[in-house]
């Protein structure tokens, strides 16, 4: 059970790995507080969405199962917007339609097409949250790095007295503003993936090295037999002997 969570955040990850979702990374990545907020937006989704698909799969005819998924998945997304507008109003503002546009993210459809439609509710309940937190800490990352050296900052919740700006020294002086703007967040995400592809490469070379490779006493059990062999060839036997011993005393 544990893989089904785990594979949304390591193996199937949505943002760097399966590479779905790219439309809101590429916007709302500019600073953390969006990455936060739309991570929550879209783990909420996923799991009201394939718990529901998964629940009532059997019930769906088969000729309106995607207009039946998009209204499922599109009650969530009002649940979603509604509570932005009313208590997070910054958040939804920055965010945009981009909220409204979860109901056609390919993460949140092709995952109740794909699993959730074919599988039980509790596989169903681990896939959406790691795909959820996968995606949540993908869109964190590139968020992070986007806004530490394009901007100099970090953007958090505002609370009391904290205006939920942390701003860093030097970096916010001379920021690389390329980073804060539209290119940036390609530029962000192409080294990223490459960075994780060598990862890979390099994670399946050892294992392949591994599986090649004799274990540790292997080589020298060998090279005992080898020896106790050739010393076995080198030593007259006792048949041998003995018929020596008979024809000299004949």
């Amino acid at each position: 059970m544990y893989s089904e969570f785990s594979k949304g955040i390591f193996k199937e990850n949505p943002i760097f790995i399966i590479l779905l979702g790219l439309c809101p990374t590429l916007a709302v990545s500019t600073q953390v507080v969006n990455a936060l907020g739309m991570g929550a937006g879209v783990i909420f989704v996923l799991l009201g969405s394939e718990i529901f698909v998964s629940l009532l799969k059997d019930f769906i005819p088969e000729r309106i199962r995607i207009p039946a998924f998009i209204v499922i998945i599109a009650s969530f997304v009002t649940v979603v917007d509604l509570v932005m507008q009313a208590y997070a109003p910054s958040l939804s503002r920055n965010l945009g339609v981009f909220v409204q546009l979860i109901v056609v993210n390919c993460i949140i459809l092709g995952r109740a097409e794909a699993f959730a439609s074919k599988r039980k509710l509790g596989e169903s309940l681990l896939d959406a949250l790691g795909m959820g937190v996968g995606f949540t800490l993908g869109l964190l990352l590139i968020s992070a790095i986007r806004e530490v050296f394009g901007s100099g900052t970090i953007t958090l919740f505002a609370m009391g007295s904290f205006d939920g700006v942390i701003r860093i020294p030097g970096l916010s002086a001379q920021p690389a503003r390329v980073l804060a703007l539209a290119p940036g967040a390609l530029l962000v995400i192409g080294f990223l993936k490459a960075l994780f592809n060598w990862l890979e490469m390099r994670r399946e070379a050892r294992e392949a090295w591994a599986v090649a490779a004799p274990p540790p006493g292997a080589a020298a059990s060998a090279a005992a037999s080898q020896t106790g062999s050739s010393a076995d060839d080198g030593l007259p036997s006792s048949e041998g002997t003995s018929s020596a011993r008979e024809g000299g005393a004949s």
